[in-house]
C-alpha cells in the first residue's frame, strides 16, 4: 500500500505473526528493490491491548520508527476493508502513542482517511535536540559546515527539522538532508523537511526521512511543516492548509484544541507472497 507514493509493505500480523528477531532483517530484505519487493519499509498491523489495532514501522535500513502518517492512513484503510474493525473509525497504537482514524470514503482500491495526529511537542527534550531542554526551536540558527541555516524543530510522531526555502525545486534535499538527519545535535536522528510557502493556506514540501532517505511523501513531516509555518507566522492555526508533496496533496489543520488533523488518500497496490531466505 502507499500514501501519496510513500510505499510500505504491510503484514497482517493478526494472521501472520512474526518473530521479533526477524523484523529488522526482514525490513531490509523486503524493501530492497533488487532482491525484494521494493518499498520505503515494512509496517506490521497487529493486535493491541491499548487500541483497536497496533502498528509497528520499520524503515528500509531496519531501524524502527515511532509513527508514520501515511502508514496510519493505510492501516486504517486496511482494517476497515478487511473488517478487523466493524466501524469506519478506529484507534491505532504506535510507539508514539494512540491515534484516532476515520475512513471518510472508499472506492475499490483507494480510501480517504482522516487522522488525529495529536498535539506537537515543541521543547528540545521532546524532539530530542541538544541544548536547553525546555526551550522551543523556532527559526534558530543552525551552523552546517561553512553555511548557517535557520531551523524550526519539533516532535510530531517523529522528530522533525524544518527549513524554509524560497524555491522548493532548488532546495538542497540530497546534500543537506543526508547530513542533518545524522547530525549529533539530534541524538535520535531526525526527519528533514524543506518547505516553500505559497500563501497562508498552501505550501510545497520535500522530505528526507531518517532511515529511508528521500521519499515521495511523509505524513508526520507534512504535519510538522504546517506547525512550523504557524510558529513562524506564515500561516494561521485552525484552518485547512494544503501541502503539496512529491506524491500528491495532504490537507492539514492545527486545530484550536492543539491537535493536528491530517486528511489524505491510502491506496492498495498489490498483495502476494514474499519468499525470504533468512540468514
Amino acid at each position: 500500500m502507499h500514501g501519496l507514493g510513500n510505499s510500505y509493505i504491510y503484514v497482517d500480523a493478526f494472521k501472520h505473526p512474526l518473530q521479533e528477531a526477524w523484523l529488522a532483517p526482514l525490513a531490509r530484505a523486503i524493501s530492497n528493490p533488487n532482491t525484494g519487493i521494493g518499498s520505503d519499509g515494512l509496517i506490521l498491523i497487529l493486535p493491541s491491548d491499548e487500541a483497536d489495532v497496533g502498528m509497528r514501522i520499520f524503515n528500509k535500513d531496519g531501524s524502527e520508527g515511532q509513527s508514520c502518517g501515511n502508514g496510519l492512513r493505510c492501516v486504517a484503510a486496511y482494517v476497515v476493508e478487511h473488517e478487523i474493525v466493524t466501524a469506519p473509525s478506529c484507534t491505532i497504537q504506535t510507539k508514539a502513542g494512540r491515534t484516532e482514524a476515520e475512513v471518510i470514503s472508499k472506492s475499490e482500491h483507494e480510501s480517504i482517511v482522516k487522522i488525529d495526529m495529536g498535539p506537537p511537542l515543541l521543547n528540545r527534550r521532546s524532539i530530542p535536540m541538544v541544548g536547553e531542554e525546555d526551550a522551543p526551536v523556532i527559526s534558530e540558527s543552525f551552523p552546517l559546515g561553512t553555511h548557517t541555516l535557520e531551523v524550526t524543530a519539533l516532535f510530531m510522531g517523529n522528530p522533525h527539522a524544518v527549513f524554509f526555502v524560497d524555491d522548493i525545486e532548488s532546495a538542497p534535499l540530497q546534500e543537506v538532508g543526508s547530513v542533518v538527519t545524522d547530525d549529533p545535535r539530534f541524538p535520535e536522528r531526525v526527519n528533514v523537511e524543506f518547505v516553500e510557502i505559497i500563501d497562508s493556506k498552501e505550501m510545497n514540501f520535500r522530505v528526507w526521512e531518517r532511515g529511508s532517505g528521500i521519499t515521495e511523501a511523509c505524513g508526520t513531516g507534512a504535519c510538522a511543516a504546517v506547525v512550523a509555518s504557524v510558529l513562524n507566522g506564515f500561516a494561521d492555526s485552525d484552518q485547512d492548509i494544503t501541502v503539496h508533496l512529491s506524491g500528491g496533496d495532504l490537507s492539514i489543520c492545527w486545530a484550536s484544541d492543539g491537535h493536528v488533523w491530517m486528511t489524505g488518500p491510502a491506496e492498495f497496490s498489490a498483495s502476494g507472497v514474499f519468499y525470504w531466505k533468512r540468514q
